[in-house]
C-alpha cells in the first residue's frame, strides 16, 4: 500500500467515515444530491432559456422552485409542455425519485432501528424516588409482590428492573407471575448492573432505594459486589447517601461486600438466614409463621420511628404504654440496634423506638386502657434442657450452616444425624464445624425418598427431623417435588407408628408449600419467600439487616414460642397487657401467641400465630397455647 495515497483515496476514506455516522449522514447526502440536481437544474433553464410550451422564460430561482417541486413529486410534470422542457423535467424527477426512495428507506430503517432500541430497554429512565432492583432470579417476583404493597399509600411509585435479560422477556413474565401491581409501574431494562454507563441508564442519583439480588450462575456474590462498587464509587453519584440492600449467599464474602458498600449497605446473608430459621423453627413449630409475619408487608411490620414522647423514660414503662403497638427495642443516636435491652435503660433525645405496628400511622403511645391483672401472673418456673435428637434427610449448601447453628443451643450429649445422598456428602461430612462438643454428628448415604431407607433410620426416635431440598443439584421444582415424597413417607411412617414426628420442611418455591400441606409436617421455611421479604424490608427500613442479626443470634434477644400458662394463670381470660407485665419481670418482651384451635380458620395457614395482639382485649387461654417472647435465653 502507498504511503501516499491519492486525493481519490483520500475522497473515498473521508466519504467512507461520513457514512459511518449513521442515517443522519446518509440524510445529509441525499440534501447535498438534491441541492446539486435543483441548483444545476435552476442554472440550465436560466441559462438556455428554455421554457414551457406557450410559457416564458424562467429565471434561476423560479427554475430552481420548478425543479424542487418535480423533485419531490414525480407526477407534477405530467402537464409539462415542449420536449426541451420535458427533457429538463425528466432528469430532476428521476434524481427526485432515486433521492425520494433512498430517503425514506433511511427513515424507515432508522424508526426500525429506535423501536428495536427501545424494545432493548436502553433508554434512559426519567423517574423520581424509585426502587431500583438489580440482576434477576427467582426471588424477583416476590421482591416485586412485596414493594407493591408497601408502595400502596405512595403516590406514582416506580420499580425500576436492570439486569442481562431481554427486556421484553422480562416484562412478560412479570405479567405472569405477579398478578395485581395496584398502582405501582414497573419498568425494565436491559444491561449489565456492574457496568457504569448502563447503570446510569436506571438513574440510581434520584432512587428511593436499591435491592441487589443474587443472578443465577457462577459466582453470583462477586456480582453484587461489584454492582455495589459501581454504585458508590461513581464519580459522578450524588452526595446523598445511598440505601441499599443486597443479597450474598456465601457468609465469606460479607466482609469485602461491607468495606465496599459501608454505612450505605445493609447486607441479607440468604443461606445464613434461612439456615437459622430453620434451625430455631426445627426446634419451635410454628416459629417460621413468625419471621413471615414480621417480614411480610401485608401484616405487622418493624418501624424504626422517632417517639419524643418517650424520652426520659424507662425501656419497661414504654413497652406498656403502647395498646396497639409492640416496642421491642431501640436504635441509638449513633445507628446501633438494641432489642430487649434492660427494662430500666431510659430513652435519650434523639432516639428511635423500634415498634411492630399494622401501619406507622397506628404507632401512638399514651393512650393505653393500662388494665393488668397482677394477681394472675405467675412464678417463673426453671426448665432444664436434657440431650436431643435430631435428624436431617436431604443436604445442601445450607447443611454446614444448619450442623453449626444447631450445635449452639443444644444440651450436650445430644446427636445429629445425617442422611442424604449428595455426591459430596462425605467431604462436606469431613470439613463440618460445630460450635461445641455438646453435639456428636453420625451421616448415612441413603435415598431420603425411599420408604425401606427411611425406616431403617428408626425416626419415631428422633425428636426433631429436617427436610432440607436438594436445591444444589436439582432445579427449584424437582429439588421441591423429592421434598414432598420424603414428607409423604414421613407421614406414613408416623401414621403407622401411632405417634407424632417433629418435621420441618425447606422449600424453594411458596407455591409448593400449599400442595405439601397434605404432609402434615409442623413447619415449612420458604427460602426464596423469606429471603425476598427481608431484601423488600431493608429497602424501606435502613434498620432491618441488623434487627434481624440480633433476632438470629444467639447472643442476642431471639424468639421463643414458651407455653402461656408460665407467665399467667390459664383459669380465667387475661388481657396481654398482664402477659406483657409478666414477661418484662423476666427480661423478656411478649410480641404475641399462638393459640391452637382446629376451628380457627387461619390455622391452617398461620397455625395460630397472631403477632401484636391488642393488648385490652381478654382470651381464655389453654395448656396448648404459646406466648411469643423475645428472650436472651
Amino acid at each position: 500500500m502507498s504511503s501516499n495515497p491519492g486525493w481519490r483515496a483520500r475522497l473515498r476514506y473521508e466519504f467512507d467515515k461520513s457514512m459511518a455516522a449513521g442515517p443522519i449522514a446518509l440524510i445529509g447526502w441525499l440534501a447535498v444530491i438534491s441541492l446539486i440536481v435543483i441548483v444545476l437544474a435552476g442554472l440550465f433553464l436560466a441559462l438556455t432559456r428554455i421554457a414551457p410550451e406557450g410559457g416564458e422564460p424562467v429565471g434561476f430561482l423560479e427554475g430552481a422552485w420548478e425543479s424542487l417541486m418535480r423533485t419531490m413529486d414525480a407526477g407534477a410534470m405530467g402537464g409539462d409542455m415542449g420536449w426541451g422542457f420535458r427533457g429538463v423535467s425528466l432528469f430532476v424527477t428521476i434524481a427526485g425519485i432515486f433521492v425520494f426512495s433512498a430517503l425514506i428507506g433511511v427513515l424507515s430503517s432508522g424508526l426500525e432501528n429506535k423501536l428495536d432500541e427501545l424494545r432493548k430497554g436502553r433508554s434512559v429512565v426519567l423517574e423520581q424516588d424509585q426502587t431500583i432492583i438489580l440482576n434477576w432470579s427467582p426471588s424477583i417476583f416476590d421482591v416485586i409482590s412485596e414493594l407493591v404493597i408497601a408502595n400502596t399509600s405512595r403516590k406514582k411509585p416506580r420499580i425500576v428492573i436492570m439486569a442481562n435479560k431481554d427486556k421484553v422477556e422480562m416484562e412478560d413474565e412479570i405479567a405472569a407471575k405477579v398478578a395485581d401491581l395496584r398502582n405501582t409501574r414497573v419498568i425494565c431494562r436491559s444491561g449489565d448492573p456492574t457496568d457504569l454507563y448502563d447503570l446510569s441508564i436506571v438513574n440510581p442519583q434520584t432512587s428511593r432505594s436499591v435491592i441487589v439480588l443474587s443472578p443465577d450462575g457462577d459466582d453470583p456474590d462477586s456480582q453484587v459486589v461489584k454492582s455495589v462498587l459501581a454504585l458508590v464509587n461513581d464519580p459522578n453519584r450524588r452526595q446523598k447517601p445511598y440505601r441499599i440492600a443486597a443479597e450474598i449467599r456465601d457468609s465469606k464474602n460479607a466482609d469485602v461486600a461491607r468495606i465496599v458498600g459501608g454505612s450505605e449497605l445493609q447486607l441479607v446473608l440468604a443461606d445464613g438466614l434461612i439456615s437459622r430459621i430453620v434451625v430455631h423453627s426445627s426446634r419451635q413449630a410454628g416459629l417460621s409463621a413468625v419471621y413471615s409475619e414480621l417480614l411480610d408487608f401485608d401484616g405487622c411490620e418493624i418501624y424504626t420511628v422517632e417517639q419524643p414522647g418517650l424520652t426520659g423514660k424507662s425501656f419497661a414503662a414504654a413497652v406498656m404504654a403502647y395498646e396497639a403497638s409492640t416496642l421491642i427495642g431501640v436504635r441509638d443516636e449513633a445507628g446501633a440496634v438494641h432489642i430487649n435491652p434492660a427494662a430500666n435503660r431510659v430513652f435519650l433525645p434523639n432516639e428511635r423506638a423500634i415498634i411492630i405496628a399494622e401501619d406507622d400511622d397506628a404507632i401512638k403511645s399514651g393512650d393505653a386502657n393500662l388494665n393488668v391483672d397482677k394477681d394472675a401472673i405467675v412464678a417463673a418456673v426453671p426448665r432444664v434442657s436434657g440431650p436431643e435428637r435430631t435428624l436431617i434427610l436431604g443436604w445442601n449448601r445450607r447443611g454446614p450452616i444448619i450442623t453449626f447453628e444447631l450445635s449452639r443451643y443444644v444440651a450436650p450429649g445430644s446427636l445429629l444425624t445425617i442422611a442424604a445422598d449428595t455426591p459430596e456428602l462425605e467431604a462436606d461430612i469431613a470439613a463440618l464445624k460445630v460450635a461445641n462438643d455438646h453435639m456428636a454428628v453420625e451421616y448415612s448415604i441413603i435415598d431420603t425418598g425411599n420408604r425401606t431407607a427411611l425406616e431403617a433410620l428408626d425416626i419415631p426416635n428422633y425428636d426433631h427431623v429436617l427436610v432440607l431440598g436438594y436445591s444444589d443439584h436439582m432445579a427449584p421444582q424437582p429439588a421441591d417435588t423429592r421434598t414432598l415424597v420424603t414428607l409423604l413417607q414421613l407421614r406414613k411412617i408416623a401414621e403407622e407408628a401411632g405417634q407424632h414426628i417433629g418435621v420441618v420442611s425447606e422449600m424453594t418455591d411458596v407455591r409448593n408449600r400449599e400442595l405439601a400441606e397434605v404432609t402434615r409436617a409442623d413447619d415449612f421455611v420458604v427460602s426464596n419467600k423469606l429471603v425476598s421479604l427481608m431484601l423488600a424490608q431493608a429497602s424501606e427500613n435502613e434498620s432491618m439487616a441488623a434487627i434481624f442479626d440480633e433476632l438470629l443470634d444467639e447472643e442476642g434477644s431471639e424468639i421463643y414460642m414458651r407455653p402461656v400458662s408460665d407467665y399467667v394463670s390459664i383459669d380465667q381470660p387475661v388481657n396481654f397487657y398482664t402477659i406483657c407485665l409478666s414477661a418484662l419481670r423476666r427480661g423478656e418482651i411478649a410480641i404475641g401467641y399462638r393459640r391452637q384451635r382446629e376451628d380457627d380458620p387461619d390455622h391452617r395457614n398461620l397455625g395460630g400465630v397472631v403477632v401484636n395482639p391488642v393488648k385490652s382485649e381478654k382470651l381464655l387461654y389453654s395448656a396448648r397455647d404459646r406466648v411469643i417472647v423475645l428472650a436472651h435465653d
